[in-house]
């Protein structure tokens, strides 16, 4: 038997990640991404954030065609392909399934006034009941913008919206489709009738015929075209069997399906993200929730509970260019940090320092030091408590959504970003009290590794993760919980002075 491999694409907002998994030992055999420099977002006006789409399908090829040679793999050995993608975007199409216009991506606020009016008119309570969410700046509220700002230009022409990810599946398999998580993290999903959102279309005045054929987010998507495989290199009728957002697919990648287990990241900005097992929202909007990958699989409810900080890496970043000497690793500064007491010795700082949090109902507080005493504190304790108050804002926003009903016991992590800092994994874990994993993994394994889950190749997840490895498992520090929860609580008591 010939070797067996599966394809992940991870379109990206900075590069188009490709990996092929060999589908019998779970191991990567080859990764890949373009452009070597981070993609260029163009930025008519200040708020606005658009990528060409066509620029997508570039890289997505580029990046394919080098995982292929790399791995020494042939059109015919690749049995599966899965896609995640930057969440929320809007690409439009016309009849011919060209783009008609740049997308308007995740990180552009241009629509936030339109997802606000459609939140007052059709009522707080009714949006949450049905969408989970306000409509907030999501993919809906985009298209509204379109319409009253680009009606002849661009509105009239478009045959089908959607997401990059379904622009992606397009591309390879000629046929506009979407998924039910797709359609929810637009808003276009209605999770107490089962359907699309009606009411919201009527309000927006979209017709039902602008989105895409729904299809499963594992299963049978579409199959390589015959002009895309000349294009690509692939087989044609190498089936399209997964496709997620990035934020859905990263929980899969870290094999974060049940209630109670929660997927985080912390880079430049940090996530947790965290399985419910019962429709449910945020009154106040302070997180988001979508359908998760798996949700509706045998009549089961699981949402995916999406809480963003803005100020988490950025915030650590910020003090190594402007506090530290220059020439000062991460490392050191986490060896420095580990020296000082729980609590930093009364130095508390709030991370909001990169724009307006979600968490704290769209406030942008910016970032605040308190208790700093000059004859008493150091760098150290400065390193030590911007790393303290990154945790304490993730445990706030745990906080959310156990209310919301999730019993947060485990952590799931890749081994990367502030998550490479000891003092960070263990804060981490002794406040919130849950459990941490560290594994080895990205978005494109993980997309990989669903396409093989879709494709029948392992019966389940559990057979699909079997060969994820894990790095490491931070247990919470039961002798000094009690210090990191009471530095918490004093973290919070700064928090509430300042809002």
């Amino acid at each position: 038997m010939g070797n067996r491999y599966l394809l992940g694409l991870d379109i990206g907002s900075s590069s188009v990640k490709a990996s092929l998994v060999d589908a019998d030992s779970g191991k990567r055999a080859a990764t890949a991404f373009f452009p070597d420099r981070e993609a260029e977002i163009i930025a008519v006006k200040a708020g606005w954030a658009e990528q060409e789409p066509q620029s997508w399908w570039r890289y997505a090829k580029l990046s394919m065609a080098k995982v292929m040679a790399d791995a020494g793999a042939k059109a015919d050995e690749i049995k599966a392909i899965g896609i995640s993608y930057q969440m929320h975007g809007l690409v439009c199409v016309d009849r011919n399934l060209d783009a008609v216009r740049p997308s308007i991506i995740w990180c552009d606020s241009r629509a936030v006034p339109y997802g606000e009016r459609a939140f007052g008119a059709i009522g707080h309570e009714r949006c949450l009941a049905h969408l989970l969410n306000s409509p907030g700046n999501f993919t809906a509220a985009k298209l509204a913008w379109v319409k009253e700002n680009e009606r002849e230009a661009v509105f009239d022409r478009i045959y089908k919206v959607m997401l990059p990810g379904d622009y992606i599946a397009m591309r390879l398999s000629g046929e506009a489709t979407t998924t039910v998580s797709g359609l929810s993290e637009g808003m276009f999903w209605d999770f107490k009738e089962n359907s699309m959102a009606g009411f919201l279309l009527d309000y927006y005045g979209f017709d039902r015929s602008l989105l895409s054929d729904i299809v499963p987010t594992f299963g049978l998507q579409g199959r390589v075209s015959a002009a895309a495989a000349a294009e690509t290199g692939l087989k044609a009728g190498t089936p399209i069997t997964y496709r997620a957002g990035d934020q859905p697919n990263n929980a899969l990648s870290l094999n974060v399906f049940n209630p109670g287990e929660i997927a985080s990241t912390a880079g430049t900005s940090g996530v947790v993200y965290g399985v419910l097992g019962e429709v449910n929202y945020d009154r106040k909007s302070r997180v988001n929730t979508f359908a998760h990958v798996n949700h509706g699989e045998g009549g089961q409810t699981r949402l995916g509970v999406l809480l963003c900080i803005n100020g988490t890496g950025i915030l650590n970043a910020w003090v190594r260019r402007n506090v530290m000497p220059a020439g000062t690793g991460y490392a050191d500064m986490n060896r420095m940090a580990a020296e000082i007491p729980i609590g930093s010795e009364g130095v508390c700082i709030i991370p909001f320092g990169n724009g307006a949090e979600r968490v704290l109902e769209n406030r942008e507080t910016g970032c605040s030091v308190s208790g700093l005493n000059f004859n008493k504190h150091s760098r150290a304790h400065i390193v030590r408590a911007a790393q303290e108050g990154i945790v304490f804002s993730f445990c706030y926003g745990m906080e959310i959504m156990r209310q919301m009903g999730m019993d947060i016991s485990r952590i799931h992590a890749g081994h990367a970003n502030m998550f490479l800092s000891p003092l960070f994994r263990s804060a981490l874990a002794s406040t919130s009290g849950a459990v941490i994993e560290l594994y080895d993994t990205d978005g494109s394994i993980g997309a990989a590794r669903g396409a093989g889950i879709g494709a029948g190749i392992y019966k389940d997840h559990d057979e699909a993760f079997a060969t994820l490895e894990k790095l490491e498992v931070v247990e919470p520090d039961t002798a000094h919980r009690d210090e990191y929860v009471q530095a918490y609580g004093r973290w919070k008591e700064a928090l509430e002075r300042m809002l």
